[in-house]
Order: C-alpha cells, then sequence, then structure tokens
C-alpha cells in the first residue's frame, strides 16, 4: 500500500471510530453506503479496528468498546489535574542532561516537561516533537535545537501524525522519549484514543534508548482504544502521589522505576 492510500485509509477508519462513539455502533451495510466502498474494504477496515482494540466486531458490524477513554481536545486536558502535571514536568524535565536528545511526544503533561526545559536552559539540548503547542513553546529558546515532526494534523490535540510522520520519526534516534498517554493498563501497557497517534507513539518508543512515562494517577489502570506498546519498553513511570501502591508496586516488580511527586 502507497503511503497515500494508507493515509486514506487511516481516514476513513478514525471516521469510522466517530461513528462508533457517536452511536455506539456501526454496520456493514451503512459503512458500503457511506464511504461508497465494497463490503469486503468495510470487513477489513473494522477487522482492523477489533485487532488493535478499538472496536468490538459484531454481526453485521461493530460496536463500541465500553473500557474506552476518550479523546478531549487540548484545552480541556489542560484544566483537569493542573497541579499534578507541573510537578510530573518538572520531576521528568530534571532527567535530562546537556547535550542530550529527547522526544516529547504531544500532551498537557509534556507540554510542562517543555516549559520546565525552557526555564532551565540546558545547553545542547535537542528536541524532537510533533506538537505543534510544545515547539511554539520552545521555538526562541537558543539553547534547544528545535526538530518539528510534520504530517497530518490533529486538531483535537494540536499534533502531527500519519504515515508521513511516521517515516520522519524513523528517520532520528534519541536518548530520551517523553510520552503521555490516556491509558496505562498492566495487561495492555500503553494506549491512547487515536490510531495514527498510537502508531508514531509507538515509532517513537523504538527510536529511543530510554522510554519515561509522564501521566497522572487518573490514568493508570485505564485502557484506551488504541494500543501504543507493552511495557518491557518502558525504563520509567513519573506520576504524581495519588497513584495507588498496588499499580505501582506491580510496576517496579516488573523492573519499571517509579517516580511519584
Amino acid at each position: 500500500m502507497t503511503p497515500k492510500a494508507r493515509l486514506l485509509t487511516e481516514q476513513r477508519r478514525r471516521s469510522v471510530l466517530d461513528l462508533v462513539d457517536q452511536d455506539g455502533q456501526v454496520t456493514v451495510v451503512d459503512m458500503v453506503k457511506r464511504f461508497s466502498i465494497s463490503a469486503v474494504t468495510v470487513r477489513n477496515d473494522l477487522d482492523a479496528l477489533a485487532s488493535i482494540g478499538a472496536v468490538v466486531r459484531s454481526h453485521g458490524g461493530a460496536v463500541r468498546r465500553l473500557e474506552a477513554t476518550q479523546d478531549y481536545p487540548l484545552r480541556t486536558k489542560e484544566a483537569l489535574h493542573r497541579d499534578e502535571k507541573i510537578k510530573i514536568g518538572r520531576a521528568a524535565a530534571e532527567l535530562v542532561r546537556p547535550g542530550e536528545t529527547i522526544i516529547l511526544d504531544s500532551g498537557t503533561t509534556t507540554a510542562e516537561v517543555a516549559r520546565h526545559l525552557k526555564r532551565m536552559r540546558i545547553q545542547s539540548l535537542t528536541v524532537i516533537t510533533n506538537a505543534l503547542n510544545i515547539a511554539v513553546e520552545l521555538a526562541d529558546t537558543p539553547e534547544i535545537t528545535l526538530i518539528m515532526i510534520g504530517g497530518l494534523l490533529r486538531p483535537v490535540s494540536c499534533s502531527f501524525v500519519g504515515p508521513q510522520a511516521e517515516a520522519m520519526m524513523n528517520e532520528f534516534h534519541a536518548d530520551r522519549l517523553f510520552l503521555a498517554v490516556d491509558g496505562f493498563d498492566l495487561e495492555n501497557g500503553l494506549s491512547t484514543p487515536d490510531v495514527l497517534e498510537a502508531q508514531l507513539n509507538n515509532v517513537m518508543m523504538r527510536s529511543a534508548k530510554e522510554v519515561n512515562v509522564v501521566t497522572d494517577f487518573s490514568k493508570l489502570g485505564r485502557r484506551s482504544v488504541s494500543k501504543i506498546g507493552p511495557l518491557d519498553k518502558i525504563r520509567r513511570l513519573i506520576t504524581d502521589k495519588r497513584a495507588t501502591q498496588e499499580f505501582t508496586e506491580a510496576l517496579r516488580k516488573k523492573g519499571i522505576e517509579v517516580i511519584e511527586v
């Protein structure tokens, strides 16, 4: 499949997810009419979405997964658990050393990491990001070399995703990744509401020597629709003190460092 064809497929599948979220279900017959595609193509789309946990296949269609977390706009997320995110951002930024190359995923918690890095004035730091808000935050910081990942813009998260973003990300290697997630589940690992976001996040994980998850307590033990990657790729979780002891101890037993702030 060509990059253009893949992008069109992913956009169509995202539209299917929107319909499932809105109506609770979709049918093959309705999707054939709506998108002017064959029933075989619709079934392939639904099977692909079901394989990553985005929907549950039903007779003649698919239904919503009840445990999926919603994809809220960036401004809405900024107001949630604000104090915790500021503390997490500071603790994450303090891990960064002069001369390093780091990746900052899109998100409100990683935006706090960026704000603290800007104040710290770490010398010879390279930051790779797919987030417009983070790029704007760091653009006027002379100590930082900023690399912007382009692609298809997701307005809800102010981030770039898609095949072009993944191809560009594959060209880089980084010392550390700081990854904000919508779901962190002990059984299934990391997850996020958007399929394209999850795929780019997975590339980011493979491009970094060290993966640091930055998220507040509300995301722990939850599962979103699109799987990003497994637990064994994670070096460290930086979270707040409201995280349950059961969850943090389970991570430590798996060899994952936990910083609680």
